[in-house]
Order: structure tokens, then C-alpha cells, then sequence
């Protein structure tokens, strides 16, 4: 078949390194615009080899539009006369106009238990939102976000540390195998799509900057799973107040929940303990493992305090609280 690939970023990559090791004829990549480096943040914009290089070392024609569902867009597309689409996080919901260029349409590579977790973002909210479980996903595309008729599906379990970039690693060459199998069916016309349950649907937006500030409220799960989520972008954050001095902006890279029952101090109060970083939550405590003030580099939390200790009063929160 011949096959055209959307995707961005390290998620994607395994797919299209797959698809071009197979007897299937890969006749052009799309790809998201490159970004100014600041700005390539999040799973779909993690470049790693970068889609663009692996595309060159093979010859495969590479289109970058703003938006794909444009004439323009379109037009290129059909000029490369594929069969099928393949996707994986390209970041860009397809028109009607882009999925009736080829014969059999599109398939989407989603790294959740669809109709979990419809979004951008799926492997980092399934993590945040505590689930023991994830996988990925084959559908069959259509002009509704993540809404398609499933063709295969394989779940994995979580690890408890896991964080959202480790997951990641793990389901993208899942992804990819499964991609090609369903390639396949689709090739034999033996490809059966089933519908979503609509009453099961969950959603997994974009994440945002502000996503990464820790409520030291939640509770001390919750906090660590947020922690975990976060990683590597944007990232969990909190802010240390202390008497007399400007609040410092910390990044948290690591956190492990201590006990299910604080006590008896608020949220976000720092623990008294020269040896370990411990926080209140609002239920249970957290030890800070790795942390990285703004500016510096990422550091155990023992390292920090031994710079700076903690004094009574010392609390973890928002910038201005």
C-alpha cells in the first residue's frame, strides 16, 4: 500500500520507522511546522532523531503546513496518491476533505484505552488521574477528535514511579507493531472496527504550563501522581516561602507519598526533618526526592537543604498565596 504518515515527535517516530521498514511504500510525511525552540515542549513536540531527519535518510518527500485542511494542504496530499493515512500525535484534526483522498481513509495511533482519554495529552492524564492501566489504540479516523470505530486495542500496566515520558518510551513502538497489523487487515479488507462507547468517554486536553502547579491541598497520591504526570513537560511546581525572603520558584522532579495522614499540619507546610524534604499534604505527606530551583540545576532534595535549612513556618505553595 502506499502509505502517507502525520505525526510529530518522539511518540510518532517508532511508527513511521516501522512503516518504512515494511513492504508498504511510505510516499510522503506531514509533519508539524518546526517551532522555535522554547516552544517545543509536551509529547508531541519531544523532537528526539526528529520525523524530518528519519523521512530525509529514506528520500520520503516532507510537507509542513500550518494546517493540512487547506486547499493547499489537500492538494499536496492528493499529489502523493496514497491508499491510507497513517497518524500518530500530529497534533491537527483531519477534515473530511484530507480523509476522502484516499481509498481506505485514516487510522490513528492513540496512547490510551479509548474512549478513555480523548485528547492531546492521553498518557499524561491517565497517570495524573491515578489509573493502574493504559495501552493503545488503533481507530479508524474520522472528523470527530479520537472518535472513530476502534480496530485494535492492547492495554499495559503502569508502574507506580512511571512517569509520563517512561510511559511514553514503552507504548510508542507498541503502537507502531500494532499499526502495521492493522495495516495489514486493512489490506485483506479483514479490518473490523467497533464503536466507542460514548458513555465512557474521558478527555485528555493539551497540557498547559499552569497544569504543572501542585494544590498541596489534593492528597499526597494525587500529588505524586501529578508529579509523575508532569514529566518532562511541563513539569510540577511549587513555589518555597520563607520569612523575610522573595518566594523561589522550584521545579519537582521526583516525590514519593511517606504516610497516608499528615500530621496534623497544613498543606504545603514543610516538615521539620534535617535529613529529608518532607511536605503536608491535604492528606497524607510527600518527600520531596529531586527537585530543581529556577535557574539551577536538578539536584536531590538532601543536596538543597543542606544549602537551605528548613526553619518552622517554611511551606510549599502558590507564587503569591
Amino acid at each position: 500500500m502506499r502509505l502517507v504518515m502525520m505525526g510529530t515527535g518522539t511518540f510518532a517516530a517508532p511508527t513511521l520507522e516501522a512503516l518504512l521498514a515494511s513492504p508498504h511504500q511510505v510516499v510522503g510525511l506531514f509533519t508539524q511546522p518546526d517551532r522555535a525552540v522554547g516552544q517545543e515542549r509536551g509529547s508531541t513536540r519531544q523532537t528526539g532523531k526528529g520525523m524530518k531527519t528519519i523521512a530525509a535518510e529514506k528520500g520520503i518527500p516532507v510537507f509542513q503546513p500550518e494546517s493540512v485542511n487547506t486547499p493547499q494542504g489537500v492538494a499536496d496530499l492528493k499529489s502523493l496518491r496514497p491508499d491510507l493515512l497513517v497518524v500518530a500525535a500530529y497534533g491537527q484534526i483531519l477534515s473530511n476533505d484530507v480523509l476522502g483522498v484516499t481509498p481506505h481513509g485514516g487510522i490513528n495511533v492513540h496512547a490510551s484505552l479509548l474512549p478513555k482519554y480523548r485528547g492531546a495529552a492521553p498518557i499524561a492524564w491517565a497517570i495524573y488521574h491515578g489509573e493502574k492501566q493504559t495501552g493503545v489504540t488503533i481507530i479508524q479516523m474520522s472528523v470527530q477528535l479520537d472518535a472513530g470505530g476502534m480496530i485494535a486495542q492492547e492495554a499495559v500496566e503502569i508502574g507506580p514511579q512511571e512517569t509520563a515520558g517512561e510511559l511514553e518510551a514503552r507504548l510508542a513502538p507498541m503502537g507502531a507493531q500494532m499499526a502495521l497489523q492493522v495495516i495489514e487487515q486493512i489490506a485483506a479488507g479483514t479490518a473490523r472496527p467497533l464503536p466507542q462507547d460514548k458513555s465512557q468517554v474521558t478527555k485528555a486536553p493539551k497540557l498547559k504550563k499552569e497544569d504543572g502547579l501542585i494544590d498541596w491541598s489534593r492528597d499526597a497520591d494525587q500529588v505524586c501522581n501529578q508529579v509523575r504526570a508532569m514529566q518532562p513537560w511541563p513539569t510540577a511546581y511549587t513555589f518555597l516561602h520563607r520569612a523575610n525572603q522573595p518566594a523561589m520558584r522550584l521545579i519537582v522532579a521526583r516525590a514519593t507519598v511517606m504516610a497516608p495522614i499528615a500530621p496534623g499540619s497544613g498543606p504545603g507546610m514543610i516538615l521539620p526533618d534535617p535529613s529529608r524534604l518532607l511536605v503536608a499534604t491535604g492528606t497524607g505527606v510527600v518527600e520531596v526526592i529531586e527537585m530543581q530551583p529556577a535557574g539551577k540545576r536538578r539536584m536531590p532534595a538532601i543536596e538543597f537543604l543542606r544549602g537551605r535549612p528548613i526553619k518552622d513556618g517554611d511551606r510549599f505553595g502558590p507564587e503569591t498565596p
